[in-house]
């Protein structure tokens, strides 16, 4: 038998997967600059990877994928429990045994003629508590160059490995990308994760949402820890003090632009910034205070590139500059750099649109880019990046945001009564979906925590853990739990809040209520602000204290139509239901008659 590592397992499980799928070469990816350069130019001679302007994107390369080939696919997408209750009403489920055979079959053979990369990544910085080991295996350059960006990628993930068992099992075969026979299964009790038939970011790098969320969040529950779809960010006040707080939202409600917000000007003329620890997913511990402590356990930003520019975004920009992997953009060849629809108001007439047909964007009807087209960029570019990022302890958490996209239901903000009904207003987050996961647009569909496609178990038990986790909190040092939703709409469909950078002045009042500095009015549905407690300084013309009132009304005939479609929704986990949120919910029920 080879020797990969001094780890026993890991050894025995490679080798198995070398005689399954047969691979020409082998190599151990130990994270060097060497070995990653060597990468590139082999990735770019056989035209996997397209160089981009030295000068101007220095280290960046493009990447397209097959035009078949370009979302998650939730509809392919597997969890494989010995039981189908235990997946769950909002998984897709697969029996384990028949789900190895098949996905054995579809892969035997697999890497004829090609490379058998082993990469070995942490989740979280090498050696902290909170963080988990995985090795992937992939025939694919891209999933390498990829998760060295995303991961903490190489032989000192080995060496804190040493030779314990604790480590999830990864195996992605690019085969030929046939949609239909394409599958993105996990096995959560055998910390396994295959994916066959995509080359596609979120099917193949399986540190990110396979293991960090689907994978991590049912470790999470039998270890009494968290592993959670949210951003992480640090609010400074001019005092120096900083809080964190963890975010959770659908796609496309504003989750990266929160999670690296920039103070408008009246807050940044007092000294107010904004740190970015993460803004996707956190993995969330109770720390030796009692208190709630958060980590990002990835390296690098997976960020989708439509709509991403100089307003809504300077610092996921600023982030692509150097040492990014574009994925199914525009490529302007006049300077042989990147475009993408809302990157500015001048599109390339001398260019190749994503799938590398000749375009000229200024002409042209079609898109440059494919809406769900990505970028993966180091973190440490981000010049908004926090202190804490590498801190193997994690940060503080002060509050729980959840938020989502209503266009008249929820308002701007508001705060749950207490812990449980925190947990209610999670379990109920709604919102309309969009490009990043594949089907239709614009439809309203209930997302809780925003973890419906990456819970890995049933979320009935998901969310008695949250209730759980509450009972061992200190009242006094649990994170307090809000709603926030930017998105809401006048009589005339125009949005009321301007968002963007705007959103620390509920950020803010958020923090206050963690501190106790503002009252709030009790409605319905939990506590709102004061409209006068939210700071407009700068935006009086903008927003009026008339408005802000309205943003913050709560219409108790659209929230009861809600509470139908809530009753609805819980109907599916039957007796998985935890009883806390049926009570919660006949609260709502009452407190809206």
């Amino acid at each position: 038998m080879q020797k990969f590592t001094n780890n026993a397992s890991v050894n025995e499980w490679i080798e198995d997967k070398i005689n399954l799928v047969k691979p020409d070469n082998i190599v151990l990816i130990d994270g060097s600059k060497e070995q990653i350069e060597a990468l590139r130019a082999e990735a770019c001679s056989t035209g996997e990877m397209i160089k981009l302007n030295q000068d101007l994107l220095p280290d960046c390369y493009l990447h397209r994928t097959a035009v078949n080939d370009v979302a998650r696919v939730e509809g392919r997408t597997f969890i494989c429990a010995p039981t189908k209750e235990l997946a769950g009403p909002t998984n897709n489920w697969m029996d384990p045994d028949e789900a190895y055979k098949m996905l054995y079959d579809i892969a035997r053979d697999s890497y004829k003629g090609r490379t058998m990369y082993i990469i070995p990544y942490s989740m979280g910085p090498v050696g902290s508590r909170f963080s988990k080991i995985g090795f992937e295996l992939t025939d694919s350059i891209y999933v390498v160059l990829n998760m060295c960006i995303m991961t903490r990628v190489g032989l000192k993930v080995i060496e804190a490995l040493g030779d314990s068992n604790d480590w999830v099992r990864g195996l992605h075969c690019k085969c030929a990308i046939d949609e239909e026979k394409r599958y993105i299964c996990q096995f959560p009790q055998d910390n396994t994760i295959i994916s066959v038939n995509s080359g596609y970011g979120g099917n193949v790098l399986l540190g990110k949402k396979c293991f960090a969320l689907r994978i991590a969040s049912y470790q999470g529950w039998k270890e009494g820890w968290q592993a959670e779809h949210m951003l992480i960010l640090g609010v400074e006040k001019p005092t120096g003090e900083v809080e964190y707080i963890c975010a959770a939202f659908p796609s496309a409600c504003g989750k990266t632009n929160l999670a690296m917000l920039i103070p408008p000007k009246a807050y940044q003329e007092k000294g107010y910034k904004v740190w970015c620890v993460g803004d996707d997913i956190s993995w969330i511990r109770k720390g030796e205070d009692g208190r709630l402590y958060a980590i990002n356990p990835e390296n690098g930003f997976f960020g989708v590139a439509p709509g991403t520019n100089e307003k809504s975004n300077p610092n996921a920009l600023a982030a692509t500059r150097k040492g990014t992997i574009f994925t199914n953009v525009a490529l302007n060849l006049d300077n042989n750099t990147v475009w993408w629809e809302g990157l500015d108001k001048n599109p390339p007439a001398n260019a190749m649109e994503w799938t590398g047909k000749p375009w000229n964007g200024q002409t042209s009807d079609q898109k440059g880019a494919h809406p769900n087209s990505r970028f993966t960029a180091p973190a440490e570019n981000c010049p908004c990046i926090s202190s804490e990022f590498e801190n193997p302890q994690g940060v503080p958490i002060s509050a729980f945001v959840f938020g989502g996209r209503r266009a008249k239901l929820a308002p701007l903000v508001y705060q749950s009564r207490d812990w449980n009904h925190g947990v209610f207003v999670g379990s109920i987050m709604a919102s309309e979906t969009t490009a990043a996961a594949s089907g239709a647009v614009g439809v309203v569909r209930r997302d809780p925590m925003a973890m419906l496609p990456f819970c890995g178990y049933n979320m009935g038990d998901y969310w008695q853990h949250w209730i759980d986790i509450g009972k061992t909190l200190d009242p006094d040092k649990a994170p307090k739990i809000f709603n926030v939703n930017w998105f809401r709409k006048d009589d005339d469909g125009n949005f009321m809040w301007p968002g963007f950078g705007d959103n620390l002045r509920v950020l803010e009042w958020i923090l206050d209520r963690c501190d106790g500095k503002v009252d709030a009015d009790e409605v319905p549905i939990g506590y709102v602000p004061k409209a006068e407690d939210i700071n407009r300084e700068g935006i009086e013309d903008e927003v009026s204290l008339d408005s802000l009132k309205a943003m913050l009304e709560v219409d108790k005939g659209l929230w009861k139509t809600e509470a139908e479609g809530i009753a609805e929704f819980y109907a599916k986990f039957g007796d998985k239901l935890p009883k806390v949120l049926a009570d919660e919910l006949a609260t709502l029920n009452e407190n809206l008659k």
